[in-house]
C-alpha cells in the first residue's frame, strides 16, 4: 500500500508499506523503517510526544 502524503503524485512524499517494511520520503530521500520501528514512532505521534 502506497499513500501520498499530499495531492499530486511524484513532487510529494509518500508512506509506502511493503512486507515488513516501511519507506518514508521522496526521491532522493527515503527512510526504510521496520514495522516494529514505524509501530514505536506511529506510538510517539499520535501520543503527542513528537
Amino acid at each position: 500500500m502506497k499513500v501520498y502524503l499530499c495531492g499530486e503524485k511524484g513532487c510529494c512524499p509518500y508512506v509506502e508499506v511493503k512486507g515488513n517494511e516501511v519507506i518514508i520520503g521522496e526521491e532522493g530521500n527515503m527512510c526504510k523503517l521496520t514495522i516494529e520501528q514505524f509501530n514505536a514512532l506511529k506510538e510517539k505521534i499520535v501520543n503527542g510526544e513528537l
